[in-house]
């Protein structure tokens, strides 16, 4: 179980601050209890990760003054103020010089801890975040692949194994995963990172003109050829070549490739002249390659000259954890490019996160909290996730029976629990903490194979 939120409450008043502190302890809190700010603040350093509560009138100080020297050891420290009627205007002022939130005097006890677990859940993110980027100092790769779970570690670690072969790798994931991130990464953290990456989206080059964007042609080869271009291999000499949505290319195009690998040579269209070329492939797709070239929609030698080593992507939905810190990540890169002042996530706004599908993976998840650094008023991640975007289905679904949501909910959960534990049955018994049996049912109501999770080979 994670560790109670530390809170450090200041307050002079003796019975309020004893009774505030065996409530906070009550709601599950560590709170310890100063008569003074001194001995708080001696307490606060950047790695503090916990809340500070303190009370705007006292004799020997007050909350402007508290505010300042506690926002000196971190200026993203959550400070809650507690006033009086009186002491509101100067709790305003607090706020537009950085304090989290106030509460004003007389107070339910239940408004108090509600604020206090929203700024400690903002806490919790500012410090993961920090602690991503302080790991990304070691190796680089934390900072550009987000995300704490087991599988996001697995992947950085196989990334990094990979980046330093020349090795054809196939990364596998579903559209909107960062797949052409992750292709970056292996060319970045790898001895041809100071040569070119070439992107190429096989599915938006028009077939007739797929052989001359890959290959090259010379001056007079087709119509309109007024002059030699380079090919995206030729111009991928010395560095990667990255084929996304592989699947799409027209197989006279993929006869082509696969010989090209196969020698280490290319002929521009027009021309009978061998170009050598020392590249390393990585390729990309959403479906199942190997499926397809049984099918015959794609060739089996080239599927294997692709694949010698393969990625695959979680969806984010199998790592849910990841969800909250990837939005406040993305929200703040949003905000402090157009020096906005980043909005905190609400409790709701985690509960919605980690309820919705996420169809469009970190790409849709991007969006939403773009869209909820810039959104005006007290529109939360709820009403933004049930928006549609312009030009999509303006017809929102019927709201489902909560028999039907609950199922739902249910099944996901059990699916992401398969997801992360890889089919291991225990492990998944150990993490929705419920016993053999219970799982088995649930697995048979909904339908759920532990086959299907299991590691491919």
């Amino acid at each position: 179980m994670a560790e109670p939120c530390p809170v450090l409450l200041i307050d002079d008043e003796p019975a309020m601050r004893l009774s505030l502190a065996q409530w906070l302890q009550l709601a599950g809190f560590r709170a310890e209890a100063f008569e003074t700010p001194e001995p708080a603040l001696d307490r606060l350093s950047p790695d503090f990760p916990g809340v500070l509560v303190t009370d705007v009138k006292m004799p020997r100080a007050d909350g402007l003054t508290v505010l300042a020297r506690a926002l000196e050891s971190d200026a993203d420290l959550p400070v809650i103020l507690i006033t009086g009627h009186g002491d509101v205007a100067m709790a305003v002022e607090a706020m537009r010089r950085g304090a989290y939130d106030f509460i004003e005097k007389p107070f339910a006890p239940d408004h108090l801890t509600a604020v206090i677990r929203r700024a400690a859940e903002k806490r919790r993110l500012v410090l993961e975040n920090r602690q991503l980027r302080r790991r990304a100092g070691a190796s680089g790769i934390e900072a550009r692949l987000l995300g704490t779970s087991r599988v996001m570690e697995e992947l950085r670690r196989d990334i990094l194994e990979l980046a330093g072969t020349a090795v054809s790798v196939l990364v596998h994931g579903e559209t909107g995963t960062g797949k052409e991130l992750v292709a970056r990464c292996l060319h970045e953290f790898g001895p041809r990172a100071g040569r070119p990456f070439v992107p190429v989206n096989c599915g938006a080059i028009p077939e007739s003109m797929a052989e001359s964007e890959l290959f090259g042609h010379e001056a007079g080869a087709f119509t309109g050829a007024t002059q030699r271009r380079a090919g995206k291999l030729e111009h991928s000499d010395g560095g990667t070549l990255f084929l996304d949505e592989v699947e799409s290319m027209p197989h006279s195009t993929q006869v082509r490739l696969l010989r090209a690998l196969q020698e280490r040579v290319i002929e521009r269209l027009g021309s009978n002249k061998a170009v050598p070329v020392d590249l390393r492939v990585v390729a990309a797709t959403k479906v199942d390659l190997l499926e397809a070239s049984d099918q015959g929609r794609f060739r089996a030698d080239l599927y294997y000259r692709l694949n010698v080593a393969e990625l695959h992507i979680p969806p984010l939905r199998a790592r849910p954890e990841d969800i909250p810190l990837l939005f406040d990540a993305f929200a703040g890169e949003a905000a402090g490019r157009h020096g906005r002042e980043q909005r905190p996530l609400e409790p709701e706004d985690v509960e919605a996160l980690l309820a919705h599908d996420w169809p469009g993976n970190v790409r849709e998840l991007r969006n939403v909290a773009e869209r909820h650094a810039f959104s005006v008023g007290r529109s939360g991640v709820a009403q933004l996730l049930r928006r549609r975007p312009v030009g999509g289905d303006a017809a929102a679904p019927a709201p489902r029976a909560l028999a039907d949501q609950v199922d739902a909910f249910e099944k996901r959960a059990i699916e992401q629990a398969l997801e992360r534990c890889r089919g291991d049955i225990r492990a998944v018994m150990e993490l929705l903490d419920i016993p053999r049996r219970t799982l088995n049912e649930k697995m048979a109501r909904h339908g759920l194979d532990r086959q299907r999770f299991l590691p491919r080979g």
